[in-house]
């Protein structure tokens, strides 16, 4: 998300770092590593994607840009990545994307292997049969038309079945909460709704390898952010058992807009998030990796 409030975001980064009390009591920090790169077009990471064991990664930046990279590990934490690739994302049409069109903030890897893009601005959800492709823009129902131009689709999720989720950040049902679509291959339906809690809006989502579907959201006030990742399970067109697992201190962590769920070579369940640093230098990327309870 492109904060529009810049003094707002300046004065919460500055604060951040100052507490680094953690609320949440079901999860276990594990490392935080802060990725820096000289490029011009590296910052405004919104959407991460971890496989091979926490060996590799997908990321978005909000500016359009698809990365590729190697994750390097010292005892399970994070010491290095090294960047394998990168791409501007492009139109349907082959041009690159800019602009209001091109601020891509979610990913999910579609069973193909192709990846899957959501977008604010022009609301809307592409699909890339591989990097460097062109786009297969999704049928668009009515209801993106009215979203917020910057609090639209930047959570992105798919299942076992190749269902895929967004929702969106700001637009709210008339009882208050936060509406899911979901593609599945076909049509456009809404299955369910999720509980809004306390302030909270949510950013990124994934499945992860349990079945769950979890949604990481976040607050951000005048004194820092905070993030907080909820997980239900999915029955259908029903939720059950949704859990709070993991909720930050506000300052502990930059600005958590992305969130891969995968399982570890011990076969544990964790949770890296990625930050956005919108491009400010007084922000940071930083990874954030949480063991999870199954």
């Amino acid at each position: 998300m492109r904060t529009s409030s810049t003094i707002q975001l300046i004065i919460a980064v500055l604060l951040a770092g100052a507490v680094w009390a953690v609320d949440n009591k079901a999860t276990s920090r594990l490392s935080s590593f802060t990725w820096r790169h000289t490029a011009e077009w590296f910052g405004g990471f919104s959407a991460i994607h971890i496989e091979n064991g926490g060996r590799e990664m997908i990321a978005v930046t909000d500016r359009a840009t698809l990365v590729t990279a190697r994750v390097n590990r010292e005892a399970g934490s994070i010491a290095d990545i090294q960047i394998t690739g990168h791409w501007p994302l492009l139109s349907s049409k082959g041009r690159t994307l800019t602009k209001r069109n091109g601020d891509s903030e979610g990913i999910a890897v579609a069973p193909d292997g192709g990846l899957l893009i959501s977008f604010e601005g022009t609301h809307r959800v592409a699909y890339y049969s591989a990097p460097g492709a062109w786009a297969r823009v999704l049928p668009r129902p009515k209801v993106f038309d009215g979203f917020e131009g910057n609090g639209s689709l930047e959570a992105l999720a798919i299942d076992k079945f190749g269902h895929l989720y967004t929702m969106p950040e700001e637009n709210r049902t008339n009882a208050g909460d936060i509406p899911v679509y979901r593609w599945d291959g076909q049509a456009w339906s809404t299955p369910f709704v999720l509980p809004q809690r306390g302030k909270y809006l949510p950013v990124a989502a994934d499945f992860g390898p349990d079945g769950r579907l979890y949604v990481l959201e976040r607050d951000v006030g005048w004194t820092g952010f905070r993030s907080r990742l909820r997980r239900w399970q999915v029955d259908g067109d029903t939720l059950r058992a949704e859990e709070v697992v993991f909720q930050s201190g506000t300052g502990a962590h930059d600005n958590l807009e992305g969130v891969s769920i995968w399982r570890d070579d011990k076969g544990r369940l964790r949770a890296t998030m990625v930050s956005d640093d919108n491009f400010l230098a007084l922000q940071r990327t930083e990874l954030v990796e949480y063991l999870l309870p199954d």
